[in-house]
């Protein structure tokens, strides 16, 4: 299926689709993109630096994918709209925080967007397909990373237990958002380009993650449901309106410029 194939409904469904997952990857790689220069360890500045890029470099691509859909310029949507307007789940809604909260974060999304891709992949519609087939192969290194540290600190000292204990507590009920409804999104299902619902990855997810919390001795995930999930593209802090000016600090010195 490419573009030529959709109704004026499934495109708008969509295109919303493809925002969302453009600016989930964008915000994420940007607040971890902090840590360059003060993680805890060396060999973590380079790290976290290249998880940061991968990140921003997927936001590129989906959006430049949403451009081709609607013929509107991959780098004003990234950098022009409104804070209002940005539509990234709330779990990446979050300062930075510690190290610990980072990681904690970074492993949430990073299994949440693991079963996200995992299904995209099957998606009918083959421009989507191809490119995250290609966002897959760097995401399994994304998580293999998230996924050492968060047993690394679970099985740490007092100190670092207790601070991966509290940013969990804090960030596990925002996994969900990341499967947050999609307007038009039974329109996504029938035609196959989202070829399970957001209701049905949530889910998964949950009974994933909740097996790695029973083995690591953390709080459980909450039930999900498409009420608790639906503030999830929608309500967003000062954090991220602080984080919104950052990002687009540079676009606004000149946006006449050729980025």
């Amino acid at each position: 299926m490419s573009g030529s194939d959709l109704t004026p409904a499934v495109r708008d469904a969509l295109a919303g689709l493809l925002l969302a997952l453009a600016d989930d990857e964008l915000v994420i790689g940007y607040w971890d993109s902090e840590w360059t220069g003060i993680a805890p360890l060396l060999e973590e500045d380079v790290a976290m630096s290249s998880l940061a890029t991968d990140e921003i470099g997927h936001a590129r691509a989906f959006y430049t994918l949403f451009g081709d859909l609607t013929g509107r310029e991959p780098d004003a949507v990234a950098y022009d709209r409104g804070p209002e307007d940005v539509r990234h789940a709330h779990l990446v809604d979050h300062p930075r925080t510690d190290w610990a909260f980072s990681i904690a974060r970074r492993w949430l999304y990073d299994t949440a967007d693991a079963v996200r891709l995992e299904v995209l992949a099957t998606s009918a519609y083959a421009p989507l397909a191809e490119l995250v087939a290609k966002v897959r192969r760097e995401e399994r290194y994304h998580l293999l990373h998230a996924d050492s540290w968060l047993r690394r600190l679970a099985h740490g000292d007092a100190v670092a237990r207790e601070h991966l204990e509290r940013a969990w507590a804090a960030l596990v009920d925002d996994g969900p958002t990341v499967f947050a409804p999609l307007p038009g999104e039974a329109a996504l299902v029938d035609a196959r380009i989202l070829p399970e619902s957001m209701d049905a990855l949530a889910r998964r997810w949950i009974a994933s993650t909740d097996a790695v919390a029973v083995e690591l001795r953390l709080s459980r995930p909450g039930p999900s449901t498409p009420g608790s999930r639906a503030r999830g593209r929608l309500d967003h802090s000062d954090d991220f309106r602080w984080l919104w000016s950052e990002i687009t600090s540079v676009r606004r010195l000149d946006p006449a410029a050729s980025w």
